[in-house]
């Protein structure tokens, strides 16, 4: 949680030197622990109307000193003095207020009789402490002034409130009249409220004209208009303090490294021909945003969640709202966005924007760093390129002289896919590095960078404020396109070719929505004018695959032999390139990383790539050879490849798997039978055989794509061939090629586990309805081919590759024609799915519960060998009374639903339904359930639902409990565990002894409660 101050704070913040409220706010603090004596209230002259004076006259004071307030200090000092101000004009405003509320005494008068101390001079003791250490509200650059206005009143009237109370308390109310008495705390709570508020208004007003803060942390500020490169960042910036000049060598260096507004929008390794990017000070478009502070309801995740969150009219406003105000300080800020949504060119226009200012950018590519290394770590890990020596980040920050240190951590979805472990308390760690780093005088601001799909995969601490980068409206893309177009126009005119029009852009959908597909549009575009010759694009895989290939082709045909080639033959060449690049990424995603060395892709594609007998298959420059074409293969001066995106790369290994299948399709398409006979999947085993493609989304999300693209036929003679090569994927195979392929050295179960769920997500991908594992596997009725390899999965893919599988790949339980069975596709096994009816069966409508018996569970014992958290805490009900496995009695309700006992207990419990009729058939169903077996734990748990029905009185019918009654005296339950309820029905009808006595409860038991 994010801390506010109190009026108490703000003055020692400002430094108060008047020495009454001084003494008073003192008194104050020591009194809420000590008491009105201990704290020397005997000895405090000062009373509320001094209080109320004093209180006015230095909240005119800090009004009036404001630009001074703002000069002399470092960036967070100077927030902390304007958090200070705020805090002084909500109190001052109120005592203003109060001096003029028209009360039938002056304040004056509530003072006489505090000095002997007692219960009124303790009343004043509490009186002074809510006005002067309560938390204040604040202003915040994610509220509207509006909302800041509401919480301002609220306090104002919890202020009258306690004035109220403490004129009860004193003299003076007892010589009020009665009219007075009904008058007064009328006048008190309403009156100065009120009128506090006007004046509060007219002083805010004044602090936005000497303080551009105020205007930007309420969102006081003009409706957001187009500029590009957040320049209006700068210009805000600048509007707060002057640029600093002078700065010690390391400063210097640091700010230097985030300069990188003259640079290409794109850093690439080498430009797209025949076109010309803009710079990123000219090209990057301020986004959309919508704003949200967490709290443990949230679901950030979640696309649709985000629909009715706030969306900020000024992105670069609340900015440097956000920078420049108390909560940057206290907690992170948290960007998140789809693939190519703006994320990382956010965080560079930022820190290039805020270098120029009292700001100190520090920017950690997390994909750069030790996954699992604490936050400190990281960021001088992050910083260490830009040096020439290693610096720790307390030298840094002391470097800085009164610079606020702003730690942009990019890319937290790539810290996941790099680290071994979890990283769910993430965030937590940062909130806590920022809370040390405050304790020690070097308070820091960080942002934190993800793709929105793993928000799910962090736990978001209270308050922290949570960004996510919209999709480009239509104006957005106009504008885009007419730097766009000014950039590239004498370009393309010299080839007889023209910009990419809005409208055609648009016409594209989605496509032209996201910052980063908009670009790839237009250098598509760019080529040929396809686009504006009605040929469209039919998805992003598409977009990123037709892209590719122009490029490829483009250097081609540059050789004239190549140029004379036919069309096919060329095809074939542009294939070569593409596996090359996939190769590439490929190396990349099965090490989990963003970037892969020279070395070692000199020696990955060789092995994938080369021919046998190949005279170049042992030289060096495979690296250069494959990626040096492409625009979009960065090469730094280390010798380490990067895609400028990462999902350049996710394309690119969804595209080899989609390559490795419809070669294997080429070379077994007319096998009619495929029994005996060994399929040569080498190449596909090679691609898919180290990570599982789920790991990361978008990449299934492509081969999706790209599957659907392919003729019928091929996607039906794929399912057959991938069925097939699945249910012999486990068995041992004596030769296989591309042995010399080994990026990472994997143990034979991760191999085959990584194949075989690739095997199956491939399946899905190409059928063209859900499949069913049954015929997929051939599996008996137990399904323990499937479980086999379920366990298989979760046990060798990691926590990536297996929570992106059973995400990728939605399974569901079915019966058909009496049939069970499981359906891999369509739509996920909802919550409300009866999974004990699947396993005994679900049977007609019975008249009475009937107990099918108890399920012996290993469940516990299993616990410690598979260390499974989900497990522990769903056995946590299981017990094992007196033997020595747990067990679960499995009973069909007269529904016909087959439950266990335990989960009929806990709806009679927690959600019982809301008709008396359900609610009489689910006593009876839980009743004969746990009645069933004679057990310690079954009586406890019979108690339990007998105590709920004895709550339920009137509410459930007479009749339906007195039968319920009957049954128990029938079953020979112990009377004295039903006495409460038959003790509860006596006297509730004049007739119950008759209705009773009908309904089978034994006259005896009767008489024995009736007697006294």
């Amino acid at each position: 949680m994010t801390e506010t101050l109190s009026y108490a704070d703000a003055l020692k913040i400002l430094g108060c030197k008047d020495s009454r409220l001084v003494k008073v706010v003192d008194f104050a603090a020591t009194a809420a622990l000590t008491g009105w004596a201990l704290a020397g209230g005997a000895d405090l002259a000062l009373g509320l109307r001094d209080l109320q004076e004093d209180a006015v006259r230095y909240g005119n004071d800090v009004v009036r000193r404001v630009p001074e307030w703002r000069s002399g200090a470092g960036r967070f000092a100077r927030t902390q003095r304007l958090a200070a101000v705020h805090a002084v004009v909500i109190v001052s405003a109120y005592f203003e207020a109060l001096g003029q509320a028209g009360l039938p005494f002056g304040l004056d008068r509530l003072d006489r009789d505090r000095a002997g101390g007692g219960t009124r001079a303790a009343a004043f003791a509490e009186l002074v402490a809510k006005l002067l250490t309560e938390p204040l509200p604040r202003p915040e650059p994610h509220r509207p002034y509006a909302e800041t206005r509401e919480a301002v009143e609220h306090h104002y009237r919890r202020m009258s409130e306690a004035v109220a109370v403490y004129v009860r308390e004193v003299a003076v109310w007892d010589e009020l009249s009665a009219d007075e008495r009904v008058r007064v705390p009328v006048l008190l709570v309403e009156g100065p409220s009120a009128h506090a508020l006007r004046i509060y208004d007219e002083d805010y007003r004044s602090l936005t004209l000497d303080s551009p803060e105020f205007r930007m942390w309420s969102l006081v500020t003009e409706t957001q208009t187009f500029a590009p490169g957040l320049s209006r960042v700068a210009r805000l910036l600048a509007e707060l303090a002057p640029p600093r000049v002078g700065d010690r060598p390391m400063i210097h260096l640091v700010r230097l490294a985030a300069a990188a507004l003259d640079q290409s929008l794109m850093a690439v390794g080498r430009a797209p021909d025949d076109v010309t990017l803009p710079l990123l000070g000219e090209g990057y478009i301020s986004p959309r945003c919508k704003v949200a502070e967490m709290t443990g309801e949230c679901a950030p995740a979640v696309k649709s969640w985000w629909k009715s969150r706030l969306e900020l009219a000024d992105a670069e406003a609340f900015l440097v709202g956000h920078l420049t105000s108390p909560h940057a300080t206290q907690a992170p800020l948290v960007v998140l966005g789809e693939p190519g949504s703006g994320k990382t060119k956010l965080t560079e226009v930022l820190a290039a924007r805020l270098a120029a200012s009292e700001f100190l950018p520090i920017k950690v590519e997390l994909r750069d760093v030790a996954a699992e290394s604490s936050v400190i770590s990281q960021i001088e890990q992050g910083i260490s390129p830009v040096l020439p020596e290693k610096v720790k980040y307390q030298d840094l920050v002391e470097a800085a002289d009164g610079m606020l240190p702003v730690v942009m951590l990019d890319g937290f979805d790539e810290l996941l896919q790099a680290a071994d472990t979890n990283r769910y308390d993430y965030l937590e760690q940062v909130q806590e590095f920022q809370d040390e780093q405050s304790r020690l005088g070097r308070p820091v601001a960080v942002i934190v960078t993800s793709r929105t799909v793993v928000a799910d995969r962090v736990r978001f601490p209270q308050g922290v404020l949570t960004i996510e980068l919209q999709p480009f409206e239509k104006e957005q893309v106009r504008q885009w396109l007419e730097i766009w177009a000014e950039t590239n126009r004498p370009v393309l005119s010299r080839r007889g070719r023209t910009p990419l029009p809005a409208d055609v852009a648009l016409a594209q959908g989605e496509l032209a929505r996201q910052p980063l597909l908009l670009l790839l549009l237009a250098i598509h575009d760019a080529a040929d004018n396809a686009l504006q010759r009605d040929e469209a694009v039919p998805g992003r895989g598409r977009l990123y695959e037709s892209l590719i290939r122009g490029v490829a082709d483009r250097e081609i045909v540059k050789n004239p032999e190549a140029r004379a080639l036919p069309a096919a033959r060329r095809h074939g060449l542009v294939d070569r390139e593409l596996v090359r690049l996939g190769t590439v990424a490929l190396s990349m995603f099965v090490r989990g990383r963003a970037v892969v060395s020279e070395a070692a892709l000199d020696r990955d594609l060789p092995a994938l790539c080369g021919a046998p007998g190949d005279e170049r298959q042992d030289e060096g420059g495979w690296a250069r050879r494959a990626t040096e074409r492409f625009f979009f293969v960065h090469a730094d001066d280390t010798g380490h490849y990067e895609f400028l995106h990462a999902t350049f790369g996710e394309f690119l290994v969804a595209w080899l798997a989609v390559y490795a299948l419809r070669d294997l399709v080429r070379r077994h398409g007319r096998d009619e039978d495929l029994a005996g006979q060994l399929v040569d999947d080498d190449l596909l085993y090679a691609v898919t055989s180290f990570s599982c493609l789920a790991e990361r989304g978008p990449t299934v999300g492509f081969a999706m794509e790209l599957l659907g693209a392919l003729p019928a036929e091929i996607r039906a003679r794929s399912v057959t061939l991938l069925s097939a090569l699945l249910r012999e994927s486990l068995h041992e195979r004596p030769r296989r090629s591309f042995l010399a392929f080994r990026p990472v050295r994997h143990p034979v179960p991760r191999r085959l586990a990584a194949y075989s769920a690739n095997l199956t997500l491939l399946v899905v991908a190409a059928s063209d309805k859900p499949v069913s594992v049954s015929e997929l596997l051939h599996d008996s009725g137990d399904f323990a081919r499937w479980s086999s390899y379920a366990h298989l999965w979760k046990s060798q893919l990691g926590g990536e590759g297996w929570t992106g599988l059973i995400g990728a790949l939605p399974a569901r339980r079915v019966v058909d024609g009496g049939r069970r069975d499981i359906r891999l596709g369509g739509s996920a096994e909802s919550w409300e799915f009866e999974g004990a009816g699947w396993w005994f069966g679900r049977a007609k409508p019975v008249a009475r519960t009937r107990t099918l018996g108890r399920y012996r569970s290993y469940a516990l014992e299993e616990r410690p060998y598979l260390l499974n958290v989900d497990a522990d805490l769903l056995t946590d009900s299981l017990h094992a009374d007196d033997e020595a496995h747990p067990s679960l009695v499995v009973v069909q309700r007269t529904s016909g639903q087959v439950v266990s006992c335990t989960r009929l207990v806990e709806e009679v419990l927690m959600n019982r339904p809301s008709s008396a009729e359900a609610r009489v058939a689910l006593y009876a169903d839980a009743i004969a359930a746990v009645s069933a077996f004679q057990t310690l734990r079954s009586r406890r748990l019979l108690d339990l639902v007998l105590r709920a029905l004895t709550l339920e009185g009137p509410a459930m019918p007479f009749q339906d409990r007195a039968g319920i009654l009957g049954g128990l005296a029938a079953d020979g339950v112990d009377p004295a565990l039903w006495r409460p309820v038959l003790e509860s029905m006596f006297f509730e009808r004049s007739d119950s002894w008759e209705i009773l006595l009908r309904a089978g409860v034994p006259e005896a038991v009767m008489r024995e409660v009736r007697t006294p």
